[in-house]
């Protein structure tokens, strides 16, 4: 049966520019549709930093529609609109005041694949987000549809007037010039063994679409074995109990007959004033506290956002112990927010810590917290400028390397090599 591919890439015009993604469309064109497709013929659809999400809607709806085998290679980056906090992909004249008009919201693109027969479609995504949507993705999967194959990458933001390069997607273009597509997943992985050390510290995407097909757990960096981004739901228990409260809220009983409230039953006859309903103080409901660090770091005050995930660093730590997972979260926590203040020192360095902490905790140095603090270290020190910094950084990085190799060949071979051309540069 005949394939359908559709060729998507979008990304903002101006300054709130994170990727190049039309660079990748020459090279994805250059493939024969075939191949795109891994059937005998197919029909290519191609979208070039489209500028309306229904003009991009129309299209979805057009290649859903198809009856054969549908593959989607989507280059962009993420954003978030500030009413409701979802996930877009940003398109031509999307701004961070516009995202819920301009942008087109991730969730079309699960909806619009819904009704698919399972397996049928296969998405290849190359995704840049931004701070918002980076911070939005700790405790939030991205949720492409369960019936959907999805293979990818989602990489944090680029250094400051960085305009990175969609290396995922050009690497699978490249893979696919040869004339021969290999099996998905094994086209996936060829292309993150082919990434470097760039790659350390994306998510990756990886999730076989098909009856019973579910979102694996946990956020991942690139060095373990790929799984889906899926935390579980915040809940204030779960943190020490620190989550700050919000006032408490008055709430009157119901007028059922002979109910009992502080001052008497109600409803047993005309409401006056010594048989009005009493207000009764509903208890407190626990507020998220990552919603006061996420305002501070979109406000700019990075030290004010790091100050308050200290503090439930610190409380959590003393309610459930230093390497609890508690603990531990709120440690992450601060190492992203390094990384949004673009001190990556600092971000590798916490990093290391954490590992450090699961490591003496007893903790596996393949399980999956160790390795993602390890490739997350990794990445954050290739970003460190000052030479005197990186060398201490680098020196405690290729130690932890030797226990936590990862699941990327030649890691540690990499820090290494970093380290002698530092030692080789003079100061």
């Amino acid at each position: 049966m005949p394939g359908t591919v559709l060729l998507l890439a979008a990304s903002p015009v101006g300054r709130g520019r994170l990727v190049d993604a039309a660079s990748v469309l020459p090279v994805l064109a250059a493939v024969p549709p075939a191949v795109l497709s891994g059937t005998d013929t197919a029909t290519v659809v191609e979208l070039a930093d489209p500028l309306e999400p229904q003009a991009v809607l129309t299209r979805l709806r057009a290649v859903a529609a198809t009856p054969g085998p549908l593959t989607v290679f989507v280059t962009g980056q993420l954003a978030l609109d500030r009413r409701q906090h979802l996930p877009h992909l940003a398109l031509a004249r999307t701004t961070a005041a516009t995202v819920r008009y301009t942008a087109l919201p991730w969730q079309w693109i699960r909806e619009e694949f819904r009704l698919r027969s399972p397996g049928s479609t296969t998405l290849f995504l190359d995704l840049h987000a931004d701070a918002d949507s980076w911070g939005w993705l700790r405790t939030h999967a991205l949720d492409s549809g369960r019936n959907n194959t999805v293979f990818g990458r989602i990489a944090p933001p680029p250094s400051r007037r960085t305009v990175a390069a969609p290396a995922y997607m050009k690497t699978i273009a490249t893979i696919l010039r040869s004339g021969w597509r290999p099996p998905v997943e094994q086209l996936h992985q060829q292309a993150f063994t082919r990434l470097g050390p760039e790659a350390y510290g994306d998510l990756v995407l990886t999730v076989s679409g098909g009856p019973g097909a579910r979102v694996p757990g946990g956020p991942v960096g690139v060095g373990r074995s790929p799984q889906a981004a899926a935390v579980p739901p915040y809940r204030p228990e779960a943190y020490g109990g620190v989550a700050p409260s919000v006032p408490p809220v008055p709430v009157f009983a119901p007028r059922v007959p002979g109910a009992q409230v502080p001052g008497g039953p109600v409803g047993a006859g005309p409401v006056g004033a010594d048989r009005s309903p009493q207000a009764v103080t509903a208890p407190p409901r626990p507020q998220d506290p990552h919603v006061q660090v996420t305002a501070a770091v979109q406000a700019g005050r990075h030290q004010e956002a790091d100050a308050l995930a200290a503090a439930h660093e610190q409380a959590a730590a003393r309610a459930h112990g230093p390497a609890s997972e508690q603990a531990l979260h709120w440690s992450e926590v601060r190492a992203d927010l390094a990384m949004f203040a673009r001190d990556p020192a600092r971000s590798c360095r916490i990093w290391l810590t954490v590992a450090e902490t699961r490591l003496t905790a007893g903790q596996a140095p393949d399980s999956p917290g160790v390795e993602r603090a390890v490739d997350r270290a990794h990445h954050q020190w290739g970003q460190v400028r000052d030479k005197s910094r990186a060398q201490e950084l680098g020196t405690l990085l290729a130690q932890l390397r030797t226990r936590v190799p990862g699941r990327r060949p030649g890691a540690l071979e990499n820090v290494r090599k970093q380290l002698r051309e530092l030692q080789a540069t003079p100061f």
